[in-house]
């Protein structure tokens, strides 16, 4: 039903939606966010995250690269501009100093993979990443 879970990253064609190498190109022509309810927003202008956070009140953007297993997840500055080909998460203020658990990466991981598309998710137990590649 639109995502697929592995506790192991195998595909070379893997797209690294949390850090590492890729033999697979991210868009490289919009940001993507990520909400709570599974809703994804494209972004191909030049955005900051303040934009995006100022109308979701009470939540806080984080880069779906700086999110590790065992930490609290870092907020983007709000001055920060958003990069194309990235993925960005827009989260409740409550988890902010909450450390990031695996249940709570799965779950980010599906909703990504629901509201981006036909791609399955890996979540590596290695580096406990949240990986995305494309479905065949």
């Amino acid at each position: 039903m639109g995502a697929c879970v592995s506790s192991t990253s195998t595909s070379r064609t893997a797209k690294t939606v949390g850090g590492g190498s890729s033999a697979v190109k991210r868009s490289s022509t919009s940001a993507k966010v990520v909400h709570m309810d599974g809703r994804v927003q494209e972004f191909r202008q030049s955005l900051q995250a303040k934009n995006i956070v100022s109308q979701n009140p009470g939540h806080f953007l984080c880069n779906s690269e700086s999110m590790t297993i065992g930490t609290s997840v870092p907020h983007v500055p709000g001055d920060e501009v958003l990069q194309p080909g990235q993925i960005y998460f827009l989260l409740p203020l409550s988890q902010s100093d909450k450390p990031l658990s695996l249940p709570d990466l799965c779950s980010l991981a599906i909703k990504a993979s629901s509201g981006l598309g036909k791609h399955c998710v890996d979540l590596s137990s290695s580096n406990s990443k949240l990986t995305l590649r494309r479905s065949r």
